[in-house]
């Protein structure tokens, strides 16, 4: 008896120094699952997670594949996450000064023709969201169903709300004529200015999607909710998901609850 409460406790000792050695996944910054691929004059950096039908995932201005660090894991276990910095973001440099989310959505186009995937998923948050409404606007055929959380379509203080519309306006004023030297200061400055001018994308043309679409936004998010009310009542297939008790974060505020609701909106042939 003795003998075997030693043996338990050894064996339960090694489980739980197995887990200890078990490093987080880095998303962003993992090698193993990390490659660049060469997509209309610049290299994208892309991770790979899982096996299923490809869901590819679009993050906001200024953030990178780790904006997905938990949304990568739910989706992995059924997906082929397709997680991947956008142009002049992340690892994905691009030293050109003009920067728009046409061209970016262009971008996600190809690397799904580089990565021989007719169709996909797709979810984007922010900035990433407005790429994943303009993807399927563009190619409507690329796109099997998406979810775009906080997005808005043209850049003023009725798309944003008020208080963050002027703070970027006195950032504009403050820094426009400021001298930018290093590759840096330019990039950063090139994705300010996508904010601030862009998008600008009329009502009328939603009716390019055909696809069923998942619009979202926090009940107090960066985007008022009229805002994107508005961009659900004109897809013709589109559904409205206000998240209560949540800011412009919601697949991070309210991770498994936006994890299950999209996973569900994309399996169900309703919704």
């Amino acid at each position: 008896m003795k003998k075997l409460l030693i043996l338990t406790c050894a064996f339960q000792f090694a489980i739980s120094f197995c887990n200890c050695q078990q490093k987080p996944v880095s998303y962003g910054n993992n090698p193993k699952a990390g490659k660049y691929y060469n997509i209309r004059g610049i290299k994208m950096y892309c991770e790979i997670y899982g096996k299923g039908k490809p869901l590819l995932l679009i993050h906001g201005n200024g953030g990178s594949i780790s904006a997905f660090s938990k949304t990568i894991p739910y989706f992995a276990k059924k997906y082929k996450v397709i997680a991947v910095d956008s142009r002049a973001h992340g690892k994905s440099t691009d030293g050109r000064d003009s920067l728009s989310f046409e061209m970016m959505a262009d971008d996600f186009s190809a690397l799904l023709d580089t990565l021989h995937i007719k169709k996909s998923y797709v979810i984007g948050w922010s900035d990433g969201g407005i790429n994943a409404i303009l993807l399927a606007m563009r190619y409507p055929n690329k796109v099997i169903k998406f979810a775009s959380t906080g997005a808005n379509l043209w850049p003023d203080s009725t798309a944003l709300i008020p208080s963050l519309w002027k703070d970027m306006r006195n950032q504009y004023n403050k820094d426009k004529d400021k001298p930018r030297n290093t590759a840096k200061e330019k990039n950063d400055w090139k994705i300010f200015m996508l904010d601030w001018v862009q998008p600008n994308i009329p009502l009328t043309a939603l009716k390019a999607i055909q696809c069923p679409s998942l619009i979202i936004c926090g009940d107090h998010d960066l985007i008022p909710v009229e805002h994107t009310n508005l961009i659900f009542q004109n897809i013709k297939n589109g559904y409205l998901w206000v998240v209560p008790n949540s800011g412009h974060g919601t697949l991070i505020e309210h991770a498994a609850e936006f994890n299950k609701k999209v996973a569900d909106f994309f399996s169900l042939k309703s919704f």
